[in-house]
């Protein structure tokens, strides 16, 4: 007998006609404008896009465009950055995230068939919580050939559990009174995507957001052996795993920075830009959400292991 198909969490989306294919890309420049006309939060700039998204649905090519917005941005924020800070941040996050990462991987595969989950949803969703969100579970998806309707659910988690971190976490660090420094480090740590942790740290300030990118992007160099083992492990013979060109671009940035000291003036015009293109890159990423994808099984298997992160991140940096 067929398994029932678990149901939506959210009610079938509607659509409203534009007229042509011109129309939805009109209504993506007006919400881009309003985000940066208004000021808008990353979280207030995801939830504008989601809105549009749900209504009228988003426009061919907008989720690469958020993509790469968010990766230049990333790497515009290198500019004016001291490389041997980011190595000394990415070394002494080291251990935070080898046992954070490990913590995570280990929960996971103990508790996938707890939930009911296919074996390659539950690794997606848990290398998605352990690394860096939607690029880990990009990356692991062809080493573990995923499905594309696996591959959505992963993604689905992930992007409301993003949405829910950009406004929980700025009010939790308050509430505990963490200084810039060990919220930055927390949010590198607990944060699923690069996306909402730069977009939860700046809400403490560009020490905060600059500690929190140097370490996340450190922790995103693990999903290279991580995927590596997955692929292993479960005898598949997917993609070998490279680390993310932006990645790479935004330590090239930050060498160049060092070897060059004049460059550190770029930072008056590149961060106030990355800081635009992190919020449209957000709105973008909003357009494409599809609550619809996100099952009540899998959510409760991301919350766990989101849980679970979260409270040995911040026994960590309250060390």
């Amino acid at each position: 007998m067929a398994h029932a198909r678990a149901p939506h969490l959210f009610l079938p989306r509607p659509r409203i006609g534009l007229g042509g294919p011109l129309g939805p890309w009109l209504l993506v420049a007006l919400g881009a404008a309003l985000c940066v006309a208004l000021h808008l939060s990353s979280f207030l700039a995801l939830v504008l896009g989601a809105a549009i998204g749900r209504w009228v649905g988003a426009p061919k090519g907008v989720e690469r465009l958020g993509k790469r917005m968010l990766e230049g941005s990333i790497v515009l924020l290198g500019l004016g950055l001291n490389g041997a800070v980011v190595l000394e941040a990415g070394a002494a996050g080291f251990a935070a995230t080898a046992c954070t990462l490990g913590l995570a991987l280990a929960l996971g595969l103990a508790c996938m068939r707890r939930f009911g989950l296919e074996r390659e949803t539950g690794l997606l969703i848990t290398v998605g919580t352990a690394i860096c969100g939607g690029s880990a579970i990009a990356a692991a998806a062809p080493a573990l050939r995923a499905r594309p309707e696996q591959i959505g659910t992963a993604l689905g988690v992930v992007f409301a559990l993003n949405a829910a971190a950009l406004i929980l976490f700025p009010v939790a660090g308050h509430l505990l009174g963490l200084d810039a420094q060990a919220f930055g480090t927390w949010c590198a740590i607990a944060i699923h995507d690069t996306s909402s942790v730069v977009g939860a740290a700046a809400s403490f300030g560009p020490e905060a957001l600059e500690l929190a990118t140097i370490t996340k992007l450190a922790r995103s160099l693990w999903i290279v052996p991580v995927v590596a083992l997955l692929a292993h492990l479960t005898d598949r013979n997917g993609t070998a795993a490279r680390p993310p060109w932006f990645l790479l671009a935004f330590l090239a940035a930050a060498a160049a920075t060092t070897a060059f000291p004049t460059l550190a003036a770029a930072s008056s015009w590149s961060r106030p830009l990355a800081s635009h293109g992190l919020v449209l890159a957000l709105f973008c990423i909003g357009l494409t959400m599809d609550p619809g994808a996100v099952r009540p099984r899998a959510l409760g298997f991301g919350l766990v292991l989101w849980a679970a992160l979260a409270a040995v991140g911040l026994a960590w940096v309250l060390r």
